[in-house]
């Protein structure tokens, strides 16, 4: 699937670049296999799910 020899691994310094997007239904997938929806979650292409990080409502800043 990806481009680079070998395969992007996912704490290499070279980031893996996306391969499809679809920014209507809320994501993209990236040359390593990994699937990134637009609230930060992650779908490992190994079928492991990583939680969307979200920042707590109390931490954000509302402008006066």
């Amino acid at each position: 699937m990806c481009a680079h020899q070998p395969s992007c691994p996912r704490n290499e310094s070279r980031a893996p670049h996306v391969v499809a997007a679809h920014p209507e239904q809320g994501w993209s997938l990236l040359c390593d296999g990994v699937i990134v929806f637009d609230d930060t979650g992650e779908l490992l292409p190994d079928g492991r799910v990583i939680a969307p990080h979200r920042v707590p409502a109390d931490h954000l800043v509302v402008a006066a």
